[in-house]
């Protein structure tokens, strides 16, 4: 039996006009000149913060979210938050990340669409970004992050931390500006994009482009490519996790509507990030994990490892086939410090479900 799927109206874009929730903002004072050439103006990053910065400014840590995260690290869900917090159990009182010791700030990356500036934003000359909006890199984002902590008043991370996408960016923070990242945590990510992450990733946006309400990029946000960006997360939840798990919790088995459990559960997980997700953004940031590479213009990846004089964690998840353990063995090696390994059935998404373990080595690192 075919399922009807129950979804939005609209794009998951937090758009102007919007509850803003927690989110502040900072806007750009010029243009973001991009590594790819030309610069984006007007660019604004939408963020959130727990805890207060320290007098002596020494006691923040950055968090920086994957592909489908925001700014909401924590906190239920609500007005302007469609989830929860991503990272709960991480930030809060007596956890690894205690707002009463450490002021914790997580931006959305550029490009984005839960409040920065992204294809689903309304450009300078008043029409929407849409197909217009220009490949923003990782380097690029971590440049307009280095203001957003400028406005802030800091001058060094006590640590920056990252998973999968996030990973990405921190370890760009720590290569980028080693003096103003004292400890890095990089888990489940790489130092450079490899083929399979590529083709996955190229895959999914094909299946975005292929829905008739793509339009070229410019659909409207009343009427967005739904079944495409559903596809597309099918695909990638499938990456997300590991055979192991999905074998042993579904099985063959099928349901009383005559679907099979598994092929239930990843229409699931599409219906929810259509709600809180923009197809514009996932075609982008898609593109700007395909073009990460720590060692591009730095004459490789081993010498840009060696920029960075931040204390170091690098961490991977033993079921992991997204970001497999060599993907980190490689960082650590460059780091010169042990891989430490989250034993996990949950494969690549354990990152984020194993948060006993991450809090434990986040308390390790942390001075």
């Amino acid at each position: 039996m075919s399922q009807v799927l129950t979804l939005p109206p609209a794009s998951g874009a937090w758009r102007e006009g919007d509850d803003p929730g927690r989110r502040q903002w900072v806007t750009l004072p010029a243009p973001l000149p991009l590594e790819a050439g030309g610069e984006l103006p007007g660019v604004r990053i939408a963020y959130e913060t727990w805890g207060e910065l320290n007098p002596s400014a020494s006691n923040a840590v950055l968090v920086l979210h994957a592909l489908t995260g925001d700014s909401h690290v924590a906190g239920p869900a609500g007005p302007g938050h469609p989830t929860p917090g991503w990272w709960e159990p991480l930030v809060g009182p007596g956890r690894a990340l205690d707002p009463e010791r450490w002021f914790v700030v997580v931006p959305n990356i550029v490009g984005g669409c839960q409040g920065s500036t992204g294809p689903s934003s309304t450009a300078p000359d008043g029409r929407f970004w849409g197909s217009r909006f220009p490949l923003v890199t990782v380097r690029d984002s971590v440049a307009a992050e280095v203001v957003l902590a400028d406005a802030l008043g800091i001058e060094r991370w006590a640590c920056a931390v990252g998973g999968s996408m996030g990973g990405m960016r921190a370890l760009e923070w720590a290569v980028a500006t080693p003096d103003r990242v004292g400890a890095l945590f990089f888990l489940a990510s790489g130092a450079v994009a490899t083929a399979d992450q590529i083709g996955t990733q190229t895959t999914q946006q094909t299946a975005i482009r292929s829905d008739p309400h793509w339009a070229g990029g410019n659909y409207a946000m009343h009427d967005p490519p739904l079944a495409g960006l559903g596809i597309a997360r099918r695909i990638a939840h499938l990456t997300y996790r590991s055979a192991l798990e999905l074998d042993e919790r579904f099985g063959t088995a099928v349901q009383d509507d005559g679907r099979f459990a598994v092929a239930s559960y990843l229409d699931h997980h599409a219906d929810k990030l259509a709600g809180r997700f923009d197809a514009g953004s996932y075609v982008l940031l898609t593109e700007t994990m395909n073009s990460w590479d720590v060692g591009r213009g730095r004459g490789g990846v081993a010498a840009a490892l060696a920029r960075v004089t931040a204390r170091a964690l690098v961490a991977g998840v033993d079921s992991d086939r997204l970001y497999p353990l060599e993907l980190q063995q490689q960082v650590a090696d460059g780091l010169g410090v042990p891989l430490r390994v989250i034993s996990s059935p949950y494969g690549h998404d354990g990152f984020l479900i194993e948060v006993d373990a991450v809090g434990e080595l986040l308390r390790d690192l942390l001075p």
